[in-house]
């Protein structure tokens, strides 16, 4: 595809549609916005980054990118993890930052409508104050945005329980690739008016349209919360222990979560802190919620019983919020540390059956021997969920980690393949994944999502380059 570049003609148009203020055309401007926090992508300079604050304003930008064939790639807070929000046709980055307000709090229905802009985290706390919950709650829920959690269809630590972002959306307005203003869904539950647009926006990586206003369901927040902390004395069994264990206990945790030492060792560098048993093979955490005290209690000792049966070491029980928090600093820490101290690095997002998990942790563990790198694992076991993270060795040249991650990845990808998984299980495939769609999906399969990008989307001008 050719786009046109941006001419003076066209930023005054963008001048006279959200004001001066809100149009950079600056060069530390162009570079902040040139990437995300995807260390392998490498940064792409935008034309210009405008910021809209009203739908109107999102619909009108469009209109004239569409117009005059110039691209558009919208941001939200710039945290993610597959090149999503990078310009790589250069054009106009759409920044939604400023849309960030809580539009309507309705508990009655249980619902929330807010703008894209809005922080996760502020979300949650909001719903927290009045008995809910937002239960959405990827890592990054304090940095990233509603809308970027939209347009990658987030998950996070409560999946197994919650589900990921898209369970949680109700409706939708959404701005087209041609500059129409649409609404879906509603303040329901139940809706099948139609086809199901709300979940074929959620998860389109900002492909298919540009989201201005969310209504998301919110939940009864449970009145008691434990989180178990959980050494095993091999990696095998940690993991083993999960799909036995959910079949057994009669109740399903909120969350489970697994550190192998190198995880743990990064997290503890991070915050000068430590946990019990440091030097175990892998860790758990669980996190168990109840309406009262003794169910509570009763589930946490289950539990517990039946970690120990399948080689935990010990089992900690933090009940006060104190204790539980200290615990999911340290598990959120993983990724500050790997950024920190091995900057050179791919952090993976694969995502398998439950019952796989183990053969993906132990297998990435050989692949990354046998091509002479490093490699860490955590992430989401008890929703299948992984994030393999190969590591440069420090004396590595780059040539050399390019061309063994290379391999790696390959490898990786083949074996989750052959698990019956998904190349990305939260990150998006975006830039960094997309030469591997191939491996997961026949052409054909692809060539029907092209389709869909094509009939709302004909000029191709919105976000381009992601997913194919």
């Amino acid at each position: 595809m050719k786009y046109s570049k941006v001419i003076e003609e066209i930023i005054q148009k963008l001048i006279e549609i959200v004001g001066e203020e809100n149009v950079k055309t600056e060069k530390d401007y162009l570079e902040k916005y040139s990437k995300d926090e995807t260390s392998e992508v490498k940064p792409h300079l935008p034309e210009v980054v405008v910021f809209a604050t009203k739908t109107e304003q999102v619909a009108k930008i469009i209109k004239l990118a569409n117009e005059k064939l110039i691209p558009v790639t919208p941001r939200g807070a710039g945290t993610g993890l597959s090149g999503g929000a990078v310009p790589v046709y250069g054009g106009i980055v759409l920044s939604l930052e400023k849309m960030n307000q809580i539009l309507e709090f309705n508990p009655e229905d249980l619902a929330v409508v807010v703008q894209p802009g809005v922080i996760t985290g502020e979300i949650q706390k909001l719903a927290e104050e009045h008995g809910l919950y937002y239960a959405g709650d990827p890592a990054s829920s304090e940095s990233s945005s509603i809308g970027g959690n939209i347009a990658e269809n987030a998950g996070g630590t409560r999946v197994i329980k919650y589900g990921p972002t898209s369970f949680h959306v109700l409706a939708l307005e959404v701005v087209t690739p041609t500059g129409e203003i649409v609404r879906y869904g509603g303040k329901m539950l139940k809706n099948v008016m139609g086809y199901d647009m709300v979940r074929l926006m959620v998860g389109s990586e900002g492909t298919l349209g540009i989201v201005t206003k969310i209504t998301l369901r919110l939940v009864p927040k449970p009145k008691y919360l434990s989180t178990l902390l959980v050494p095993f004395d091999s990696l095998e069994n940690s993991i083993n222990s999960v799909p036995k264990v959910l079949s057994t206990l009669g109740f399903l945790p909120s969350s489970i979560e697994f550190m192998d030492k190198e995880s743990v060792k990064m997290a503890s560098k991070f915050l000068n802190e430590e946990i019990p048993n440091m030097e175990s093979p892998a860790h758990l955490i669980v996190e168990i919620e109840a309406q009262d005290k003794d169910s509570l209690a009763k589930s946490y000792m289950k539990l517990g019983d039946e970690m120990m049966k399948n080689g935990a070491v010990e089992v900690y029980i933090a009940d006060n919020r104190h204790h539980r928090e200290k615990i999911w600093k340290f598990r959120k820490a993983i990724a500050e540390g790997i950024i920190a101290f091995r900057p050179t690095h791919c952090m993976e997002d694969v995502s398998v059956p439950i019952s796989k998990m183990p053969q993906i942790v132990l297998e990435a563990e050989k692949i990354a021997r046998n091509n002479g790198i490093e490699v860490l694992s955590f992430g989401h076991v008890g929703d299948g969920n992984m994030h393999v993270t190969f590591l440069k060795p420090p004396e590595m040249s780059s040539d050399s980690w390019k061309e063994r991650l290379e391999n790696s990845l390959v490898e990786l990808y083949k074996l989750t393949a052959k698990l019956g998984g998904s190349i990305t299980g939260e990150h998006g495939v975006g830039v960094k994944r997309r030469r591997f769609l191939k491996i997961f999906m026949t052409e054909e399969e692809i060539e029907f999502m092209r389709k869909i990008k094509k009939a709302l989307d004909p000029n191709m001008i919105l976000n381009p380059g992601k997913i194919f």
